[in-house]
């Protein structure tokens, strides 16, 4: 893992009553439902307040400063709880989008983009619980929002666990896949969220990009990794899924709107490695919309 990256393993297993956990870069683990519901004022004023930092910054990017810094992982902290905690990519992405007036009308559609085929990743087989020798389909969308190209999903799926007429469907159309497999009642476990770029640098890294303080922010084109899987109303996983966030949910003016940054995270700008910090509570309720969705 990149320095000042971090790392959560999201935890919930069917009928485990366990709730959903974050799993920090320390090794230590979290309750996500308990940990959102209970801070998430905390973050949503540090995110308004970093933005209002540049209500009157001229011109788009993100400053190489201390507070641009600030601001824009408060704003990759905010995506990342509210994709979390809310039933569906696709709205939550198109919220994020109206908020920062990325496109008008704030719509988000997907695009399937054919011709590549990627292996199934080590260990997804036995998460899947098959053998070797199952057949598996592979499917790759982008979610955009005008000219903004916001997600990257790859999905695996089984063919001999769907319908003839929903294989037949996602052979030769463009129709989403969680609109084709509806009919399954089907309900998401997240893996794991990884945070692949931190506008925090840390050590003489972090000293040197304070010292600058001019130029704009080199956003890399992968921010934020999910990884997930689909199970049926029988609880057999049918799908798995990597879905890779990319720079343009931050291609807006920091000094832009903050309006529907819901259930995010709380604390200082760099949460995800600051949460750490928060002494363990009691076991709370979890959250069901944490498995239950529809990308």
């Amino acid at each position: 893992m990149k320095p000042g990256a971090a790392w959560f393993m999201v935890d919930n297993p069917p009928a485990s009553g366990r709730g959903t956990t974050m799993r920090l870069d320390d090794g230590r683990t979290r309750r996500i439902s308990g940990f959102i519901n209970h801070c998430g004022l905390g973050v949503l004023v540090s995110l308004a307040c970093a933005t209002a930092a540049f209500a009157g910054s001229p011109g788009p990017g993100w400053p190489d400063t201390p507070a641009g810094r600030q601001a824009a992982a408060a704003a990759l902290q905010a995506l990342n709880a509210d994709l979390l905690g809310h039933p569906s990519a696709t709205l939550t992405l198109e919220r994020w989008c109206g908020a920062h007036h990325l496109a008008s009308p704030a719509r988000v559609v997907a695009r399937r983009v054919r011709g590549l085929e990627k292996p199934l990743p080590s260990g997804f087989r036995k998460l899947l619980a098959i053998g070797a020798d199952e057949p598996v389909r592979y499917r790759r969308v982008q979610l955009a929002c005008g000219d903004h190209v916001l997600s990257e999903a790859d999905n695996w799926y089984l063919p001999n666990r769907l319908s003839a007429a929903m294989n037949r469907q996602l052979d030769d159309t463009d129709t989403p896949f969680g609109k084709v497999v509806r009919p399954l009642h089907f309900r998401r476990r997240t893996l794991s969220a990884e945070l692949l770029w931190s506008p925090l640098p840390a050590g003489e890294s972090a000293r040197a990009a304070a010292a600058t303080g001019h130029g704009v922010l080199t956003v890399p084109h992968a921010v934020l990794r999910h990884r997930a899987l689909l199970y049926d109303s029988a609880d057999r996983p049918f799908s798995a899924l990597v879905e890779t966030y990319t720079d343009q949910v931050l291609a807006y003016s920091p000094g832009g709107s903050t309006a529907g940054a819901r259930s995010v995270l709380p604390g200082r700008p760099a949460v995800f490695r600051t949460a750490a910090g928060h002494e363990p509570r009691a076991p709370l309720a979890a959250d069901p919309s944490a498995e239950t969705v529809n990308r």
